[in-house]
């Protein structure tokens, strides 16, 4: 996932962040697709595109190959409830349409974040919302650098980011942490300051919040709390 100005550096940034998984992926844009897009993502192979529109040209570039699918999304997903399928029946619940904004944030540390860091911290923390949970996003400001997710360790999950982040070539000295949870240790802070990571986006919550919070003093980074947890199974 990645954010931009336009939507080829947008899907650059993105695809940068995994060029293995994206291969017969699936890729959406909330914005128009131009020429200028549409030749830089006919150059992978995926099974379906989402987009708000199209340009003429783009359109008719992408469907110059067989067993693509390209849809025109006509309207905003619209809706408060969600249903899951469990052995011998379903369950209904409220679907999470929180977002976080600079207005959520509760600055717990010494050090207060910048507001560029601010910007990385919601925009990871909009993606840890959608991530299957226990996850982990490191980012910066409109880039996902690495993701881990599904993992029943938090410290698992940051472990798994890291070492995308790496084989991908990323570094990560001056970026962002957001997780779905609090961290009930301060281990997950303690191994993100040994990566260079310098403010960290969480719920809060745990009886054990000062320890974390202590930690990060003592390292010099910056943490936020938004009081919303984002789990999601």
């Amino acid at each position: 996932m990645a954010t931009a100005t336009d939507v080829k550096t947008a899907y650059l940034k993105a695809f940068q962040a995994d060029t293995i998984s994206a291969f017969g992926g699936v890729l959406a844009s909330n914005q128009k697709i131009d020429l200028g897009s549409a030749e830089e993502i006919n150059k992978l192979f995926f099974e379906i595109l989402i987009a708000p529109d199209f340009e003429p040209q783009a359109l008719e570039l992408l469907k110059s190959k067989k067993n693509r699918i390209i849809l025109k999304q006509k309207q905003s997903l619209k809706g408060a409830k969600q249903f899951k399928s469990l052995l011998n029946g379903v369950i209904e619940q409220d679907l999470d349409l929180k977002t976080d904004s600079t207005a959520d944030l509760k600055t717990v540390t010494k050090r207060t974040p910048s507001s560029q860091q601010i910007e990385a911290l919601l925009f990871a923390s909009k993606i840890c919302k959608h991530t299957k949970s226990n996850t982990i996003i490191l980012a910066v400001d409109g880039q996902l650098l690495a993701s881990g997710v599904g993992q029943t360790s938090r410290v698992d999950a940051l472990k798994q980011a890291i070492e995308k982040a790496a084989t991908f070539g990323f570094d990560l000295k001056g970026s962002v942490m957001a997780s779905d949870a609090f961290f009930p240790f301060p281990d997950c802070v303690e191994i993100a300051n040994q990566q260079g990571i310098e403010a960290v986006i969480q719920p809060g919550g745990s009886i054990k919040d000062q320890d974390s919070i202590a930690y990060c003093d003592q390292h010099n980074m910056a943490m936020v709390f938004t009081g919303t947890r984002h789990f999601k199974h």
